[in-house]
């Protein structure tokens, strides 16, 4: 039951991060909150969730570089 309700809740995470994809709004966080859902399951998702982590982790710390100056 757990299992099919993080599914659930996945899929529409995946499918308003699509939306906001197209739509202006904040389509990388519903991906990553979808992944999330997905991660207990699935190794796969687990390496993507890691891969955005990280690219997440460098943007940041990009963005602290330019605005410091």
């Amino acid at each position: 039951m757990k299992k099919l309700l993080l599914q659930i809740i996945g899929v529409l995470f995946i499918l308003l991060g699509s939306f906001f994809a197209i739509v202006p709004g904040p389509s990388l966080i519903f991906f990553m909150a979808g992944l999330l859902c997905f991660s207990p399951y699935y190794p796969k998702a687990r390496h993507y969730l890691s891969l955005c982590q990280k690219a997440l982790t460098k943007s940041c710390a990009y963005l602290d570089k330019k605005l410091a100056r």
